[in-house]
């Protein structure tokens, strides 16, 4: 069993959902990016979303594309993020590390030696923006083979029929985009989203984790009563831009709000 499946399954056990940020390796330094995943492990979360930086971001709203810049600028790349995976790896094999970007620069590698260093460094799960399940057959298999969940992304206006495609391709999660629209934009209705999840569930097995829309406890709390997790990016990483020249106090305001989220969750 994954660390993904068996971190889900115990969470069930327990009546918990998942609480998974998401930060950019690399923003603003990568020694900040190993020191934060490891103080955001000790505040409570489940799985660690870790961006790949990538030039042109098109899922992104301007939050995390400024992060995607910041980190280029310090020469970040997926071989470079893989190596910090692998360095967080050496303190901590609990906890799930998913890496989230675009096909770019896994193509660029080679499917293969992505897998190879996939594996090697320890991560837990593959989510490409841009790789829709229909031509990730492939990579998947890859990636599968190695132990590494390949993760889709759900819509709002995903059929029945390609819920399935992703639940027979994909593993470990489901990342259900709860709005229309770029990371950070607009507001949840949960209403829809709870619509939407029900129809989901229908067709897989997955657990489904909601992302794009979720800002602070309460929206947390609210997507936490409709789904199996909740991905939280922007708001986080907002805090990093608010404090470039002070990383240790972004530090801090991130661990202050993902504590008042589990805290939340847990509620």
């Amino acid at each position: 069993m994954s660390r993904l499946a068996a971190t889900f399954e115990e969470l069930a056990k327990t009546g918990r959902k998942a609480l998974i940020p998401f930060i950019t390796a690399g923003d603003p330094s990568p020694i900040f990016t190993v020191s934060m995943m490891h103080a955001m492990v000790k505040a409570g979360v489940d799985i660690i979303e870790l961006g790949v930086p990538f030039s042109d971001p098109m899922a992104d709203g301007p939050v995390i594309q400024r992060a995607s810049e910041r980190a280029l600028a310090h020469k970040m790349s997926l071989r470079r993020t893989l190596e910090i995976a692998a360095e967080f790896r050496k303190t901590n094999q609990e906890t799930p590390v998913v890496l989230m970007g675009y096909l770019n620069p896994i193509e660029t590698m080679g499917y293969e030696d992505f897998a190879n260093a996939a594996q090697r460094a320890g991560i837990d799960g593959v989510l490409t923006v841009d790789l829709p399940p229909e031509e990730g057959f492939g990579c998947s298999a890859l990636l599968k083979a190695r132990g590494v969940d390949p993760i889709f992304l759900l819509a709002p206006n995903s059929t029945d029929e390609r819920v399935k495609k992703m639940d027979a391709v994909g593993s470990g999660y489901l990342y259900y985009v709860s709005l229309k629209g770029v990371t950070g934009a607009g507001h949840l209705n949960t209403a829809d989203v709870e619509n939407k999840l029900q129809q989901i569930r229908v067709n897989t097995r997955l657990p489904v984790a909601i992302g794009f829309g979720v800002k602070d406890a309460e929206t947390a709390n609210t997507v936490a009563n409709i789904g199996d997790g909740v991905v939280i990016g922007s708001a986080l990483i907002s805090k990093i831009e608010a404090n470039l020249g002070n990383p240790e106090q972004a530090k801090t305001e991130i661990i202050e709000l993902l504590v008042s989220i589990r805290q939340a969750l847990d509620s």
